[in-house]
């Protein structure tokens, strides 16, 4: 699947999640262009799971439109998904298998031909650095490797949209600098949503940030916008997301 730079590959207009009487999410609007790392920020509990589980079709949402590569993800979430590449924050991983037969196993729910099964493992091992771990159980890999096969169960489609919830959480300081040099290969190709709470996270593979707070967007730029207006994205977060902001949103 490929869609030329200029694509809106992932629009959000106005999605909210309500759970009971507690606003998780209220009117989140975004967009995503191929090629484009979007990261989005908050402190825990600040409603960035929640959007992305609504952003990838697992969670509905109370009100609000979504698309992904101009299709309706809630008229018709089978055809919209096929678009979607998705790593939630626990990886969807299953120790007993090796790494080859959890790939075969994935890219057979993504309906990858037969014919194409090999080809496409080939490809998805080489990019994740998994190939010499095939016959590996995977219950046996490191974290930083498990992180790797998360991704690549999450790319194996070659979606259109890749969203990666907190993928480098737990990993040394090494296998973080793998993940983010990753994380900025795919960019090049794919839509890339990072959700996390780390800053140098953002700083160091995204071309925009979100952040949210209260399950609102607060406050969105392009990083080499704010490099140039010499905005420190570090004070910047902790200003929007002070104690004194939560008393200001309270009231």
């Amino acid at each position: 699947m490929t869609v030329e730079n200029t694509f809106v590959t992932l629009s959000a207009h106005n999605i909210s999640r309500d759970f009971g009487a507690h606003a998780a999410v209220r009117d989140v609007n975004l967009e995503l262009k191929r090629g484009e790392v979007l990261g989005l920020l908050g402190p825990n509990g600040a409603g960035k799971t929640t959007t992305m589980r609504m952003l990838t079709g697992t969670l509905a949402p109370s009100a609000g439109s979504l698309a992904v590569c101009g299709v309706d993800l809630l008229d018709k979430p089978v055809n919209a998904k096929a678009y979607i590449g998705y790593l939630p924050e626990t990886p969807p991983l299953y120790q007993e298998m090796t790494v080859n037969e959890y790939l075969q196993f994935v890219a057979r729910l993504h309906r990858i031909s037969c014919g194409k099964i090999h080809s496409a493992l080939d490809r998805v091992k080489q990019r994740c650095g998994l190939t010499a771990m095939g016959s590996r159980l995977i219950g046996m890999l490191s974290k930083g490797y498990q992180q790797r096969l998360g991704i690549a169960q999450a790319i194996i489609h070659d979606p259109d949209v890749i969203v990666l919830d907190e993928p480098t959480v737990g990993l040394d300081p090494n296998q973080v600098l793998e993940i983010r040099a990753l994380i900025r290969e795919l960019g090049a190709a794919h839509s890339v949503i990072l959700s996390t709470h780390i800053l140098s996270e953002v700083e160091s593979v995204c071309d925009r940030v979100h952040i949210m707070y209260h399950g609102r967007i607060i406050f969105a730029d392009k990083m080499v916008e704010m490099k140039q207006r010499e905005i420190s994205l570090e004070a910047l977060f902790a200003k929007l997301t002070s104690d004194k902001a939560q008393a200001e949103v309270v009231r």
